[in-house]
């Protein structure tokens, strides 16, 4: 089974920190990061939860739709960052939107975005008419900010689409390999008297290079097999929608895949890295461009800590 997508919504905080910001307490500078990452600025959050972001961005998504909260049959919410570990994030915007019907969480990193669309799909097979799926993180939470090898890259933001039955959702590929060397956020350790290991700090802890190689090579072979698998060719992609994790690792798959680099589109910028809401909130400025026409072809590209990866393929259009 399949879907089609009734709109998108999308929310970044109102404050911007800058390189310069960064620099006057962290060992860096605003040439260090844009050469090694291609971020001047990101979204960070000063009174906004992870869930006050998915709640609009979700609002965003209905109105365009035209679907309201009551219509719902499920609500799916990727997320590293929920503000709580119960109830779920997915929970917490079914009680703000007033929803009535079921909501979990998918946890899946960066990739966490796609895995939610792909879940979705499943649950239309069950014969589901209306599903809301949001990316939403506040990785300025998890973040340890005297380590500029992280500090500098993770935001905050929100992403939502408004999924109805139809056909558009072409093929998909879902990836995981069990490594939290590469990539990690520990869990609170806690304070049971009775634990008797140590714990590491429940901040993002990452391997930058090993995160490169994987990514590019990730990036690469799912983009390559979720287009083969729809039968089409490279050239028939209109527009290719990456997860937003470094400048440099989607300029390394435009040349190993030989793509126009107009057609692999980029935000990292100003967005900075928002996990699981990165390719969302890229989707939703695609979609509002005007730039789509009925018919296209997009293919969605994320990775993330797990190691997770996931692709997909989807038309625009099918109203």
């Amino acid at each position: 089974m399949s879907f089609r997508i009734l709109g998108t919504g999308s929310y970044l905080p109102k404050r911007s920190v800058y390189n310069d910001e960064l620099s006057q307490f962290i060992d860096t500078s605003d040439e260090w990061i844009q050469q090694r990452v291609g971020i001047s600025s990101r979204p960070i959050c000063t009174t906004e939860t992870t869930a006050d972001m998915a709640y609009n961005a979700a609002l965003g998504a209905l109105e365009m739709s035209g679907v309201s909260p009551s219509e719902l049959d499920m609500i799916l919410c990727a997320t590293v960052s929920a503000d709580y570990a119960a109830p779920s994030l997915a929970c917490s915007l079914q009680s703000m939107l007033g929803a009535t019907c079921p909501a979990m969480d998918i946890n899946a990193a960066c990739s966490g975005f796609i895995y939610t669309l792909e879940t979705a799909a499943a649950f239309f097979g069950r014969g589901l008419k209306r599903i809301l799926v949001v990316g939403a993180e506040r990785l300025s939470r998890v973040v340890d900010w005297s380590d500029r090898s992280t500090a500098v890259i993770f935001a905050d933001g929100a992403g939502a689409m408004m999924l109805g039955d139809g056909d558009t959702y072409i093929s998909s590929k879902l990836c995981a390999k069990g490594d939290a060397e590469v990539l990690c956020i520990p869990s609170f350790a806690g304070t049971s008297p009775y634990y008797e290991v140590e714990s590491k700090k429940p901040y993002v802890h990452m391997n930058g290079q090993e995160v490169f190689k994987f990514a590019v090579n990730a990036m690469c072979t799912d983009l390559a097999d979720v287009v083969a698998a729809a039968g089409l060719k490279i050239d028939d992609i209109a527009w290719i929608i990456p997860h937003q994790a470094n400048a440099r690792i989607i300029d390394a798959a435009v040349r190993k895949l030989d793509l126009k680099p107009e057609r692999c589109l980029k935000n990292i910028e100003t967005t900075g890295n928002t996990s699981a809401a990165s390719v969302a909130i890229l989707a939703d400025e695609l979609f509002r461009s005007g730039k789509l026409k009925d018919g296209d072809y997009i293919v969605m590209a994320a990775f993330g800590a797990g190691l997770t990866s996931a692709a997909c393929v989807i038309r625009w259009g099918g109203w």
